[in-house]
């Protein structure tokens, strides 16, 4: 049996779970304000964030990546494209070239100086404006405000025992991994920080994990 598979067993069963459904009733009603209210205020933010997206790079304005959501649920994650039309090209000519960059790669799934990120989409990245569209997906219910960041079905293999534990929660725009240094840490670290989460969730951490968020991204922390 896959560790997917298992996985979804031990929730169907209870043996793992986020909160009481009062508490996950309670979570979901503020994710619906909380995104309805960023929608509407930073309606202009948005708009501008589009413009620029498609006047400095040919391509869509959106960029549409399928994640493992809550209860492993496919869902397609959306975010302002920050990458250039023939980003797969660049990607294999710099892995097949650069054996240091290849290591990165194979290590955090991300690299530090990434040939694909275009110019505005760098800026975006940094201070994560690329994210805001997922305010979309918390409305539609396949993420969060505040959770373990989504993660593709390769990513999801590199969890083992915690599997379970994120597939216990809906992925979320902010969360635990990304107050604690996001890409500047190790995946083991991000892995335990959302086990964390799921294992100790309440309305109070996600309080705080909020209250950190606005420091972190006023400084881009660990931003790339």
């Amino acid at each position: 049996m896959s560790e997917l598979t298992e996985a979804r067993r031990e929730l169907r069963f209870g043996l793992v779970g986020l909160a009481h459904p009062i508490g996950l009733t309670s979570k979901r009603t503020i994710d619906i304000i909380l995104a309805l209210s960023g929608i509407l205020l930073l309606a202009p933010l948005l708009f501008i964030c589009f413009l620029l997206t498609i006047a400095t790079s040919p391509g869509p304005a959106l960029f549409r990546h399928r994640r493992v959501g809550f209860k492993g649920e496919h869902f397609d994650c959306l975010k302002f494209r920050t990458m250039a039309a023939d980003s797969h090209d660049r990607l294999s000519r710099l892995l097949e070239t650069d054996p240091e960059a290849a290591a990165e790669w194979r290590t955090n799934r991300k690299l530090r100086n990434d040939p694909r990120v275009t110019f505005i989409g760098d800026i975006m990245r940094k201070s994560s404006l690329d994210e805001l569209p997922q305010l979309f997906n918390v409305l539609k219910g396949h993420m969060s405000i505040v959770g373990p960041r989504p993660v593709t079905e390769e990513e999801l293999e590199r969890y083992d025992s915690s599997v379970s534990a994120y597939l216990a929660c809906r992925p979320g725009i902010t969360g635990l991994w990304q107050v604690s240094g996001r890409s500047t840490t190790t995946y083991s670290k991000r892995v335990a920080c959302d086990a964390y989460y799921a294992n100790n969730w309440s309305l109070a951490l996600d309080i705080k994990i909020l209250i950190v968020t606005i420091p972190a991204l006023l400084v881009a922390d660990g931003a790339f």
